[in-house]
């Protein structure tokens, strides 16, 4: 059992006394790991999969062939950026290994690049039969995904969890789409066994380094649990989600200091500020990597949104629990990057990089749905339509996302 939680034999009574126990142990910084006023509850997993169900669902898709075959924008645009990429190639050869190794960075790079685009190629040519119902888009697709499950055994190297994580998020996009609206996958079963023995394992217990780490993990790990109809993965999923989105995204709600992962160790003020890249001022939606660049927030930003749009399309809506976070969050990063000036309390008065194409899913789900005003990051959004692939784990989500009500 892991540190802080408390079995489910315990009676109401004896889980109270663990939790006064705990609080009164426990350092300062530590009792911040929670949700005030919020008890995440134990099961999250549906009763019942919603099958396509990882980050798109058949009324997303239904809605998506619609509108590119009205040659509505943006998905016409979209679609046609994507159709016009290396992924959707139906000539593309599949490069599996047997062990993907990458190191910090990818270097080394042996078969990382490989796998993530293959991964990537594999989504992006589900969506090309879904659009057109060519067959030979599913079919190069199977093609792609039966390669690699023949093959792969492990990840290693100290980027092992961070590759998994994004490649592990692809793989189950594809596998959904393909087996539940192709009509024939022999293969779908060793996939699944593929993705429980190879990357379930290595994503499902999370990660203590930089939070976009856990949070791409966590990705991965609640679409391979649809996919495989794992209900105890799943749960596992939903509650890494919950405690890691407090420690990611700070709102001043939290108090003076951004809560903290739990099982994270940093008990002080200290070890606070400098996991935080050493900014110790605090406003709404400043993200755990804020300060180190805007690229690798965007990667957390958008596999928080993957993961919330996955858990709403299998009938457990997570945004409203992190709505307040994700949103202003969004709008921070998107506002500087449109170029309202750093001020010098925020990251000394310097951002770098961008946050890539990662707004459209978070947004369409908070603006769109829930309806809050959303001003900077529906200009960025739009601005940067359509919005195409980061080559990791982000692809196509003007077309699958932009303004999709379903």
């Amino acid at each position: 059992m892991r540190t802080g939680t408390i079995p489910r034999v315990l009676g109401t009574a004896a889980a109270l006394a663990a939790l006064l126990t705990t609080a009164l142990a426990a350092p300062a910084v530590a009792e911040r790991s929670t949700t005030p006023g919020r008890a995440p509850a134990e099961a999250a997993a549906p009763a019942n999969f919603t099958h396509p169900g990882v980050l798109v669902s058949r009324p997303q898709l239904d809605f998506v062939r619609g509108r590119v075959q009205a040659g509505a924008q943006p998905w016409k645009s979209a679609y046609d950026q994507m159709m016009g990429s290396k992924y959707a190639s139906l000539t593309r050869t599949a490069k599996p290994r047997a062990v993907v190794e990458c190191g910090s960075y990818s270097n080394p790079n042996n078969g990382c690049t490989d796998e993530r685009e293959d991964a990537i190629a594999a989504y992006t040519l589900s969506l090309a039969w879904y659009i057109t119902q060519d067959a030979r888009y599913a079919q190069k697709a199977i093609q792609i995904m039966d390669a690699w499950s023949a093959v792969i055994k492990d990840h290693t190297n100290s980027n092992a969890p961070l590759q998994t994580g994004w490649a592990g998020s692809s793989w189950p996009r594809a596998a959904e789409i393909i087996k539940y609206t192709y009509s024939s996958w022999p293969g779908s079963g060793r996939f699944g066994t593929m993705l429980r023995d190879v990357y379930l394992p290595e994503v499902t217990n999370g990660s203590h380094s930089n939070g976009n780490w856990e949070l791409s993990m966590t990705e991965a790990a609640i679409g391979i649990a649809v996919f495989l109809e794992d209900r105890a993965a799943y749960d596992k999923a939903v509650g890494k989600f919950r405690g890691r989105v407090p420690a990611y995204i700070y709102v001043t709600a939290d108090g003076s200091l951004p809560k903290v992962a739990p099982g994270s160790g940093l008990d002080t003020r200290a070890k606070v500020i400098n996991y935080w890249q050493g900014q110790s001022t605090f406003m709404d939606g400043l993200s755990q990597e804020t300060c180190r660049d805007l690229t690798h927030t965007g990667y957390g930003l958008s596999a928080i949104s993957h993961i919330a749009e996955t858990g709403r399309i299998q009938g457990q809506d997570l945004y409203p629990e992190i709505a307040d976070r994700l949103r202003h969050a969004m709008g921070l990063h998107a506002k500087h990057q449109l170029g309202t000036p750093v001020p010098s309390s925020l990251c000394g008065g310097s951002l770098k990089d961008s946050l890539g194409p990662v707004t459209e899913v978070g947004f369409n789900a908070l603006a769109n749905r829930l309806g809050y005003a959303m001003t900077n990051t529906q200009t960025l959004t739009e601005r940067q339509r359509p919005a195409g692939s980061n080559n990791l784990f982000v692809a196509w989500e003007t077309l699958t996302h932009a303004n999709n009500p379903a």
